[in-house]
């Protein structure tokens, strides 16, 4: 086993991260947060942030490096979640809302049309709020996808995760170019709308292939991307290959920079939802450069 550098080391969870994992689980709602073991749970949560996540807690792909629970058959769309998801909007007094959800290859939409109610909802509600969808890819059916881009939300995000030499052993149920059509469609249809992906590294991809991914992004017109850390859920999971330095981190930001990307974070503990307000504040020029 890889010794974990200091980085990761944690901090003993203080009060109010255990409020908010009650507040969550009394709504009923769902956040990647806890189901996908995300290691920054209680900075987050700390400074007020959670990223919902919707259409159950079930996904039905078998991706090796999510820690989200896997299954062929999900419960059904629950219509009541979006509600449930603005009460704690409200109660949190969130001026960003971050949504996602699991993937549903069992819908005839991918789940696409509970994302833009979801949207259109928190809007009439909560309209001084920014809204971030970062979602799966619908199978490439572009009419789901036109369904979120229409509910307007501010940034729409879809991760590459690794780079397609991988995809085989870490995401067998998708597609790489598919991913990128994701990126290439939404900024075809919506030029102002900002978007977002975020690739893991450690799973052993080389250099060169990082770098041709931050290509393909900036082909695609994306403006905002994350790079962390990989950390494997369990030894059931796709193995971590190697810690990535903190000097070779800020090589790739300052590589991703210079192809066009407007914002690049990258950090061991960085997640594609990781200090989200920040950068869409600093995209828009009324923050401060959003640093790990």
């Amino acid at each position: 086993m890889k010794k974990f550098p200091v980085v990761f080391k944690q901090e003993i969870p203080a009060q109010e991260t255990f409020t908010k994992l009650n507040f969550f689980k009394q709504l009923k709602i769902n956040t990647v947060c806890a189901s996908a073991h995300c290691p920054n749970l209680s900075r987050c949560f700390k400074a007020g942030c959670a990223t919902f996540m919707l259409l159950g807690d079930t996904c039905t792909r078998n991706c090796f490096f999510c820690a989200v629970k896997k299954g062929l058959k999900p419960d059904p769309v629950d219509p009541a979640e979006v509600w449930r998801i603005l009460e704690a909007a409200k109660g949190l007094r969130l001026k960003y809302i971050v949504i996602t959800s699991v993937t549903r290859d069992d819908l005839e939409d991918g789940g696409a049309g509970h994302f833009a109610g979801t949207v259109e909802i928190l809007r009439s509600n909560i309209p001084e709020a920014k809204i971030e969808l970062l979602v799966p890819d619908f199978q490439g059916n572009d009419n789901a996808l036109e369904k979120v881009i229409r509910s307007s939300p501010d940034v729409l995000a879809h991760n590459l995760e690794t780079v397609p030499r991988l995809y085989p052993q870490v995401r067998p149920g998708a597609k790489y170019a598919v991913s990128l059509k994701i990126l290439e469609h939404t900024k075809r249809l919506a030029p102002n709308m900002l978007t977002k992906s975020s690739l893991m590294l450690g799973m052993g991809e080389k250099e060169e292939e990082v770098i041709e991914a931050f290509k393909c992004l900036a082909r695609a017109g994306c403006d905002i991307l994350t790079l962390g850390q990989y950390l494997s859920p369990s030894p059931k999971h796709y193995p971590l290959k190697e810690f990535i330095t903190s000097e070779q981190f800020e090589y790739y930001r300052s590589v991703a920079l210079a192809l066009g990307l407007r914002s690049v974070l990258a950090g061991p503990l960085v997640r594609s939802s990781y200090k989200a307000e920040e950068i869409y504040l600093e995209i828009e020029g009324r923050g401060k450069p959003c640093t790990i």
